[in-house]
């Protein structure tokens, strides 16, 4: 595969992030997954230049991917080293901290020394000066709120990040981190959320009253959604059992028991009522996650060329019909499948 060149006007389309300047494209590309030492070389490289050759030039990192974490840094680190670097102010690069990433008492959290000291070893591991977006991963209830923000203002004034986020804030946390922004002086434009039909808890207001894509329309937030595919459940993948291989089977962030006989009941008419329209379940929850102009952007992973392409044909597909709207809204917003609730989103 030749070398990438900056992809002809947009691209692909794009949304403004929130108030701020920056414009996503609307699907992005997702280092999450099948970016760690036990993936292929080759096959990393290979999606990451399909994807900006498409146009996807919005690459999603956080220091703890992989496995092992700082893996998926080090594959965008080789290619902005070469391949993609005549290309490198075309694209959105960014990265996170707040996970597990080492040992001790400042391998995570929400410290100004555990976020400052990740992000200085990821632009190392990036092989970057700066990273567009810098966020704080999780809520760290050990951590003073002002502390946290602090270090991403200190972020964005020190030149290492462009702009600065928070990822899995529940509605209340992320009105107490704007407060604190705004007296500190630096802009959140962001935030990162898990959003798909089995998971809507965006949507619900919490003990604020407010919901998270509420206080993020008023505050002039982008939103980037990620696991619009609920760890692979809104595939057809599941509909007949666990096939091996799969993530249920390897003890992945897909749980067996988020694959319960009501979820799958969920997850099989949600499929005959794609395949009645006319696609596949998967483009059915991109465009579903993408439907609310709120969401500047969703966070796609991919294991082969193949499958990013078909997440992108969900752009070409023809509007959700009502009758798929109103059997996602039938869902219960909560189906138990949120894997950061307990360690962000409900603290």
């Amino acid at each position: 595969m030749t070398a990438p060149t900056p992809p002809p006007g947009p691209g692909l389309p794009h949304r403004r992030l929130g108030r701020s300047g920056l414009r996503l494209p609307v699907v992005s590309l997702g280092l999450w997954q099948n970016f760690g030492h036990a993936d292929p070389v080759a096959n990393q490289r290979e999606i990451v230049l399909h994807a900006v050759e498409r146009g996807v030039t919005h690459l999603d990192l956080a220091n703890n991917y992989g496995p092992p974490g700082g893996a998926a840094e080090e594959t965008v680190g080789r290619l902005l080293a070469r391949e993609l670097r005549p290309v490198r102010d075309e694209l959105v690069v960014t990265t996170k901290a707040g996970y597990r990433m080492g040992p001790g008492p400042y391998g995570e959290g929400g410290s100004r020394k555990y976020l400052l000291s990740s992000l200085d070893a990821s632009l190392r591991r990036l092989g970057l000066d700066h990273v567009d977006v810098f966020y704080s991963h999780r809520f760290d209830p050990s951590t003073p709120i002002a502390e946290t923000v602090g270090a991403l203002a200190t972020a964005v004034r020190s030149g290492r990040a462009r702009y600065a986020g928070i990822s899995s804030y529940s509605a209340r946390r992320t009105l107490e981190a704007l407060a604190v922004a705004a007296d500190v002086g630096v802009d959140l434009v962001v935030t990162q959320v898990s959003y798909s039909m089995l998971n809507r808890w965006i949507e619900e207001p919490d003990t604020s009253g407010r919901s998270v894509l509420d206080v993020a329309s008023g505050a002039g937030m982008g939103v980037v959604a990620f696991s619009p595919l609920a760890q692979g459940m809104l595939t057809d993948r599941y509909l007949r059992g666990t096939p091996d291989g799969s993530r249920a089977a390897r003890g992945g962030p897909l749980r067996p028991e988020f694959l319960s006989p009501e979820n799958l009941d969920h997850v099989r008419r949600l499929d005959a009522l794609a395949r009645a329209h006319g696609r596949p379940l998967a483009r059915t929850a991109i465009a579903w996650a993408m439907r609310d102009p709120r969401v500047t952007t969703v966070l796609v992973g991919a294991r082969t060329t193949a499958q990013l392409d078909d997440s992108l044909a969900a752009l070409d597909d023809a509007p959700l019909s009502a009758e798929e709207v109103a059997a996602v809204a039938a869902i219960p917003p909560d189906t138990g499948i949120n894997l950061w609730a307990s360690r962000s989103s409900d603290l």
